[in-house]
Protein backbone atom coordinates (compact mmCIF):
# COMPACT_ATOMS: atom_id res chain seq x y z
CA UNK A 1 0.00 0.00 0.00
CA UNK A 2 1.83 3.64 -1.07
CA UNK A 3 2.07 6.12 1.64
CA UNK A 4 -0.05 9.24 1.83
CA UNK A 5 1.24 13.06 1.98
CA UNK A 6 2.01 14.12 5.37
CA UNK A 7 0.32 16.87 5.19
CA UNK A 8 -3.54 17.49 7.04
CA UNK A 9 -6.11 17.05 4.20
CA UNK A 10 -4.23 15.44 1.57
CA UNK A 11 -5.08 11.98 0.70
CA UNK A 12 -2.23 12.15 -2.33
CA UNK A 13 1.01 9.80 -3.11
CA UNK A 14 3.43 10.48 -1.13
CA UNK A 15 6.49 11.05 -3.94
CA UNK A 16 9.19 12.22 -1.48
CA UNK A 17 10.32 12.80 2.20
CA UNK A 18 11.39 15.84 3.68
CA UNK A 19 14.16 15.48 6.28
CA UNK A 20 15.29 18.38 8.50
CA UNK A 21 18.48 19.64 10.81
CA UNK A 22 17.42 22.58 13.32
CA UNK A 23 20.67 23.02 14.87
CA UNK A 24 22.36 23.86 11.45
CA UNK A 25 19.02 25.54 9.95
CA UNK A 26 18.65 22.73 7.21
CA UNK A 27 16.31 20.41 5.35
CA UNK A 28 16.50 18.00 2.47
CA UNK A 29 14.01 16.69 -0.25
CA UNK A 30 15.00 13.15 -1.42
CA UNK A 31 13.10 10.26 -3.26
CA UNK A 32 10.42 8.96 -0.87
CA UNK A 33 12.17 6.42 1.87
CA UNK A 34 11.43 2.71 1.43
CA UNK A 35 10.72 2.53 4.65
CA UNK A 36 8.45 5.11 6.64
CA UNK A 37 10.93 7.07 8.82
CA UNK A 38 8.73 8.41 11.97
CA UNK A 39 11.68 11.83 11.98
CA UNK A 40 10.47 12.61 8.24
CA UNK A 41 7.59 13.82 6.26
CA UNK A 42 6.03 12.02 3.49
CA UNK A 43 5.10 14.71 0.72
CA UNK A 44 2.96 14.67 -2.57
CA UNK A 45 4.34 15.83 -5.49
CA UNK A 46 2.50 19.02 -5.33
CA UNK A 47 3.35 19.71 -1.51
CA UNK A 48 6.93 18.39 -2.12
CA UNK A 49 7.57 21.37 -5.59
CA UNK A 50 5.45 24.26 -3.45
CA UNK A 51 7.56 23.78 -0.12
CA UNK A 52 9.47 26.99 0.86
CA UNK A 53 11.76 26.64 4.12
CA UNK A 54 11.78 29.22 7.21
CA UNK A 55 13.50 32.36 6.56
CA UNK A 56 17.20 31.71 7.04
CA UNK A 57 16.74 28.15 6.56
CA UNK A 58 18.41 25.90 3.49
CA UNK A 59 16.60 23.82 1.67
CA UNK A 60 18.77 20.59 -0.69
CA UNK A 61 16.28 19.18 -2.99
CA UNK A 62 18.15 16.10 -4.16
CA UNK A 63 15.25 14.68 -5.50
CA UNK A 64 16.83 14.44 -9.19
CA UNK A 65 20.49 14.69 -8.09
CA UNK A 66 22.56 12.33 -10.23
CA UNK A 67 23.88 9.40 -8.33
CA UNK A 68 27.29 9.67 -7.07
CA UNK A 69 28.93 6.59 -9.50
CA UNK A 70 27.48 8.70 -12.29
CA UNK A 71 29.80 11.59 -11.41
CA UNK A 72 33.41 10.03 -11.24
CA UNK A 73 35.27 10.30 -14.92
CA UNK A 74 36.43 6.93 -16.64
Amino acid sequence: MARQCSRTGCSEAATASLTYDYAHAMAWLDPLHAERDPHAYDLCERHAARLSPPQGWQLRDRRFAEPASALIAV
